[in-house]
């Protein structure tokens, strides 16, 4: 089951895979009091998005920078220092020992949480195989989440398929951030290990990571509350 002290609305994450900064304020005003909790990666961070961090955090709402860090060890802690300033609350780096212990490092003494990620989940296992991975999705994911555990980060990435062997080999406290969520009916676009917010929800996940079901709905308010409606009747099984 999912970590249990989170509230059930600020378990949806929408990420804001937007352009530039006026489409994403524009996003934010229309989901207005429906989200709590928005992810910023590498599109909007790049067009000058990380200014809305500090913003986002003034009003209250909880922000994932997912920059996905992974270099050597000095450049990864002074990064996260930086990035820690910011006042967001989870930041991604890839799990590798080095890099996450950096990373743990460079977060001292701040409020952000590193999030580690095992897997893409846009991989599967000719993916790694073309990688020049030995281990299969599963035996690697296995593997990296020990890993993250053993060096303190405080979550992991990972898809909703693989919550449940993770949390039997991860200590209660790491939390489990699952991108690929699509609700019933949604496009898989590039994402190959899917699943639903409910059943996403019973696998274990703490936090959903949704970009296009929300952002291309309609109504993108209307559609984020019907991911808070599917998670409170999870929870509540």
């Amino acid at each position: 089951m999912p970590t249990t002290d989170i509230a059930p609305r600020d378990r949806l994450i929408v990420a804001l895979d937007l352009p530039d900064i006026a489409q994403a304020e524009a996003m934010i005003g229309r989901l207005g009091d429906s989200v709590s909790f928005y992810k910023i990666g590498y599109q909007l961070a790049f067009a000058g998005g990380l200014a809305l961090v500090p913003k986002l955090a003034d009003a209250g709402k909880k922000i994932f920078i997912d920059l996905k860090l992974h270099d050597i060890g000095n450049t990864v802690a002074r990064g996260v220092e930086s990035i820690a300033r910011l006042g967001a609350t989870f930041l991604t780096v890839h799990a590798y020992p080095q890099t996450m212990k950096a990373a743990v490092e460079g977060r001292a003494g701040s409020g952000l949480k590193i999030l580690a990620v095992t897997v893409l989940t846009s991989y599967d296992e000719a993916d790694l195989a073309a990688a020049g991975y030995r281990l299969g999705v599963s035996e690697l994911v296995e593997m990296r989440a020990k890993q993250a555990d053993a060096t303190g980060v405080d979550g992991l990435v990972c898809s909703a398929e693989e919550v449940g062997a993770l949390r039997g080999i991860v200590a209660p406290r790491v939390c489990l951030v699952t991108p690929g969520i699509r609700p019933a009916g949604s496009a898989a676009g590039d994402q190959k290990r899917i699943m639903t917010p409910a059943r996403a929800i019973a696998s274990g996940s703490d936090y959903l990571v949704v970009g296009r079901p929300v952002l291309a709905a309609d109504d993108p308010k209307l559609a984020a509350e019907a991911i808070h409606a599917e998670v409170a009747q999870a929870l509540n099984r």
